[in-house]
């Protein structure tokens, strides 16, 4: 990681230079750079089929999608925590605010599939993710959906679950099942949902029960499913732009 200790050491090791940390911020500020909280990427993921997924897989599926005049829906799911951390507020210095909160713990689940013409479907649920529920929500997404849908997935166990595969082999006219590559979550456009509902629909007001957090989390779904025009925003961000057209 690139912290001002770590530049102050490769000037002196490549040209002999002393500054101190102070001086290195003062020139990193002028350079342009900021200080940031850095992004997270697996271990585990292989660049190859990161790369592979953008210029080949993706770019079929597309064409795929519009010889069958299929909508290609981008899908994930998540877990929600009534103990997540609260978003960040301005406060005097030295004064670190206080958010109230339930002493309980509890929390819900939430899976979800957008597509960059602005549609959003969803589901909010309490049990765990397993595949009995992922196949309740394919069977109101099939509902729901006027056309075929290409389903883009990550490589969770469930996803790949040998009766998630047999429901989809015998709806074969109205769905086909795609995998993202592996550890690849940047790549997939619903995770960009995913923070705002963290964001807005969780930690901005925290919920005392789990009752009124699956309300809170179902009501700003409904919003949001009124304004495709922010569902397409999330097609904006530099990792999923790829997907936006």
């Amino acid at each position: 990681m690139w912290t001002r200790q770590a530049v102050s050491q490769l000037i002196e090791q490549r040209f002999g230079i002393h500054y101190s940390v102070h001086q290195v911020g003062r020139y990193l500020r002028k350079w342009g750079f900021t200080v940031q909280k850095p992004g997270r990427k697996a271990f585990e993921q292989c660049p190859q089929e990161v790369q592979n997924w953008l210029e080949y897989e993706y770019p079929i599926i597309k064409r795929q999608a519009k010889a069958e005049n299929a909508e290609i829906q981008w899908c994930d799911e998540m877990g929600v925590r009534s103990d997540a951390a609260s978003a960040r507020c301005f406060s005097p210095k030295g004064q670190t605010p206080i958010v109230l909160g339930p002493g309980k713990r509890f929390g819900c689940n939430m899976i979800s599939s957008i597509s960059n013409r602005g549609t959003l479907r969803f589901m909010v649920f309490t049990e765990r993710f397993i595949t009995e529920v992922m196949i309740r929500f394919l069977k109101r997404l099939l509902k729901q959906m006027k056309k075929k849908v290409f389903l883009v997935v990550d490589g969770h166990p469930v996803h790949r679950s040998a009766a998630v595969k047999k429901f989809v082999a015998e709806k074969k006219d109205q769905i086909r099942l795609f995998h993202l590559p592996g550890y690849s979550p940047e790549l997939n456009p619903d995770e960009m949902l995913n923070q705002d509902v963290k964001t807005n629909a969780v930690r901005r007001k925290p919920a005392a029960t789990q009752t009124g957090m699956v309300r809170a989390i179902r009501s700003y779904l409904h919003s949001r499913q009124r304004q495709p025009d922010l569902v397409k925003r999330y097609f904006h961000a530099p990792t999923v732009r790829y997907a936006a057209a």
